[in-house]
């Protein structure tokens, strides 16, 4: 499902899989990403770096702007996939509702984004129109090394509405810790392993753990690409060649995860996100072939992102 309606899973293309077009949040004040023509140029420049796609992963109550995600889709030709769902703690202030409504309240306007529309306004006046581009997959966020109260139960809220509704469920894993618990939460209410996605995961570039995640069906997505200040790019390209050496190359996504203003190049910012296909992916084409690249890039977020009835054991 597209901020501009329902595609094909072969439509999609090359996909960042983990992106952020517009946001706002009292964890990164002074990142605000909510210049509409800035969004456009770097978009475009994407799209002519040959990306296809962009799923773009900013929540409820994190500055999300649906009208703007289908003006750029417009614009640009890139297609945009919009998400629902809730971040972690650090993302919402002391006494913001999303501590406050029951478990039901918040599957409800996970699934209200997923099957009617959008609220404009991140749900804070309820009593606006909803947009007409309609979510296609859940998110919710964990902390480092521990899950809150208040964020378990968001993802139980985004687990149910994952059965309900048949849309992917990707969690923030804060420096890609907590990653098997956060499945077992999720598997607990229904949901297959197959429609998990754990992001972030490469900050946590632990071979034997990544296996034994993609072993029970999930999907790992590496999306700190060109972040150097956590690792060298090299430390990422020997970590999909681990997995892709253990018959794992269909867990695998990527994205770049843009999630400040001074990540973007028309802000005079980087890596910019021209920076996967024109940087990363000609040095994992060396590593791993033509091929596995198409599978990540293509075949993967095409299987991942699909909106379908597949369960989990209940």
């Amino acid at each position: 499902m597209a901020v501009l309606g329902p595609l094909r899973p072969d439509a999609l293309g090359v996909t960042d899989a983990h992106d952020h077009l517009f946001l706002r949040s009292p964890a990164l004040r002074g990142e605000e990403i909510e210049d509409l023509s800035g969004v456009m140029a770097e978009v475009e420049a994407a799209r002519r770096s040959g990306i296809a796609t962009i799923v773009e992963m900013t929540p409820i109550g994190c500055g999300r702007r649906p009208e703007r995600l289908r003006a750029v889709s417009e614009a640009t030709g890139v297609h945009v996939v919009a998400s629902t769902g809730y971040h972690r703690d650090a993302h919402y202030p002391a006494g913001h509702w999303v501590y406050e409504v029951d478990i039901e309240s918040l599957r409800s306007r996970i699934i209200t984004d997923l099957v009617e529309g959008m609220h404009p306004a991140d749900w804070d006046d309820p009593t606006l129109p909803l947009d007409p581009a309609r979510a296609g997959v859940i998110k919710a966020g964990t902390s480092y090394h521990r899950i809150t109260r208040a964020e378990e139960r968001r993802l139980l809220a985004a687990a149910q509405a994952a059965v309900q509704t048949g849309a992917p469920i990707l969690v923030h894993t804060e420096i890609g810790t907590c990653a098997e618990t956060i499945v077992e939460h999720i598997e607990r209410e229904g949901v297959a392993s197959q429609r998990i996605i754990l992001a972030h995961v490469d900050r946590n570039p632990d071979l034997e753990l990544h296996l034994d995640l993609a072993a029970r069906g999930v999907f790992l997505e590496y999306d700190t690409i060109g972040r150097i200040k956590y690792r060298p790019d090299s430390d990422l390209l020997d970590l999909i060649e681990g997995v892709v050496a253990a018959g794992q190359a269909d867990r695998l996504l990527l994205g770049l995860d843009l999630g400040r203003r001074s990540y973007f190049r028309v802000f005079d910012g980087g890596p910019g996100l021209t920076y996967l296909m024109a940087v990363f992916v000609p040095r994992l084409r060396r590593r791993v072939g033509d091929a596995v690249v198409h599978r990540i890039l293509v075949e993967n977020p095409a299987r991942a992102f699909s909106i379908g009835p597949l369960r989990g054991p209940t």
